[in-house]
């Protein structure tokens, strides 16, 4: 079982509704979902099926269809383990932002703040999303008005890099699986190259231990 403290409802129901219907039967088998409760005929709705088994079913899909990697060297879908620093900004309408860093790996998670366990917003508000690369450009943009200048180049990396060291929040060690955004590196001051991943997360679960 896993303890989730992100979870993308939005991502989950957007791959599952594309999954098709021969394949769905089969993943659910494979998933060890309970066909009679999910009912997979094609004329039943997929709406019988619960969040978590249609996360099974839709990670079972990605598994067999895409080469899902490890963060240190990320395909479209990759899966990792690390301490990550996890951060709302304060209000359910605003993003999400996730890092951690494993040797001379950085990984950087953007997702709407809506989708952490237990954050959820009131009914009437208006759900904003920010799973992709613009909310991380404005997030960056609007933390570097902030901070005075420094000197030296401000990529993207740099930003993210900057952004993800200032984080005061105490790391919890988490496995997620996520789509890609970026990839590249970024060579710091003592001349080690640095890999950064940003990612949008599919999940984000506490992890046993420092595996």
């Amino acid at each position: 079982m896993r303890y989730y403290i992100y979870l993308s409802t939005a991502k989950v129901d957007m791959l599952y509704e594309q999954i098709p219907p021969k394949l769905l039967k089969r993943l659910a088998v494979e998933a060890k979902v309970d066909l009679k409760v999910l009912s997979l005929a094609v004329q039943s709705p997929r709406t019988e099926a619960t969040m978590y088994d249609r996360l099974n079913i839709v990670e079972s899909y990605l598994e067999r269809e895409f080469d899902v990697s490890w963060m240190s060297e990320p395909t479209a879908w990759f899966r990792g383990d690390l301490g990550l620093r996890v951060a709302g900004y304060g209000s359910v309408a605003s993003p999400t932002f996730m890092a951690g860093r494993d040797g001379d790996t950085l990984v950087a998670l953007i997702g709407s703040a809506h989708h952490l366990i237990g954050y959820e917003p009131a009914p009437d508000m208006h759900r904003v999303g920010w799973s992709g690369l613009p909310a991380m450009f404005q997030l960056l943009q609007e933390d570097a008005g902030r901070r005075e200048e420094h000197p030296g180049r401000h990529t993207v990396f740099d930003e993210v890099l900057y952004f993800s060291e200032k984080m005061e929040v105490p790391p919890v060690y988490c496995e997620f699986l996520a789509r890609r955004l970026m990839h590249g590196a970024l060579t710091l001051d003592d001349g080690r190259e640095l890999t950064i991943v940003i990612g949008t997360p599919l999940y984000v679960a506490m992890a046993d231990g420092h595996g």
